[in-house]
């Protein structure tokens, strides 16, 4: 029997990779997405070198061809995908006096287009299934806008609404679909270098780890369907709502 793939479509060098990892320490094959692969070579080996199993691939989420191409090999060469997790974030802060039509529509293709359709291609392997998990990472501006974020929250609220659909429509075929909110700052180069007051707040545990996160998508991922969760708030404890 195959062994089980956890997907994780935007796997950079922290949530994402921190994902990876989880999964693959809990028996699944890791199969990683970046437009380009090659950025993807250390988390591979860092996976490998734990004792687990990792692909990296170089594919464009916002290409359905690349798409479908993905999940047809991963399915028909390595396993049953039976996680995705959609780990796309594209913030480009901008004034909406300032935006450009191309900015905006490309931020909506990268954190809402492409969910939809990793979501899809994944959601018509596993409903055959009768099983998988689906998890979307949403943010603060998932929920509500700010200003300079119009293309990131208007993407980011789609993203929402495609989460919430997905789920009403294929929890009943057993498919776990779940939208998890990061609510905070997480421990990423760019925080510590573009915010390092921000950033100083870590050691009182006043930013989201990755490795935290991870955590949080495996538990997720592992509750009985008698008591799923479709969204979940992450924040520090510290963190203003």
């Amino acid at each position: 029997m195959a062994q089980p793939v956890a997907l994780v479509v935007g796997a950079g060098d922290a949530t994402g990779g921190a994902i990876a990892r989880r999964f693959a320490a809990g028996g699944y094959v890791a199969c990683v997405t970046r437009r380009d692969a090659d950025k993807l070579a250390a988390l591979r080996q860092a996976i490998e070198d734990a004792g687990g199993r990792c692909h990296a691939f170089g594919s464009d989420a916002r290409k359905e061809d690349e798409v479908v191409a993905l999940v047809d090999t991963i399915e028909r060469d390595i396993g049953p995908i039976e996680v995705l997790v959609f780990n796309i974030g594209a913030n480009v802060p901008c004034s909406v006096l300032e935006e450009t039509a191309r900015k905006y529509f490309k931020i909506w293709e990268m954190a809402c287009f492409g969910g939809f359709l990793n979501g899809r291609e994944v959601a018509r392997r596993m409903v055959g299934r009768g099983r998988g998990t689906i998890i979307f990472t949403g943010a603060t501006a998932s929920v509500r806008g700010a200003a300079g974020f119009a293309a990131f929250a208007g993407a980011k609220h789609a993203l929402r609404a495609l989460a919430q659909s997905m789920a009403r429509e294929l929890g009943p075929q057993g498919i776990h679909v779940a939208h998890c909110i990061i609510d905070g700052a997480i421990d990423t180069a760019f925080i510590r270098e573009r915010f390092p007051e921000r950033y100083a707040l870590r050691a009182q545990d006043g930013i989201l780890r990755p490795d935290s996160i991870a955590e949080a998508y495996w538990t997720l991922h592992r509750q009985p369907r008698d008591a799923w969760t479709h969204e979940l708030d992450l924040r520090p404890y510290m963190e203003k709502f």
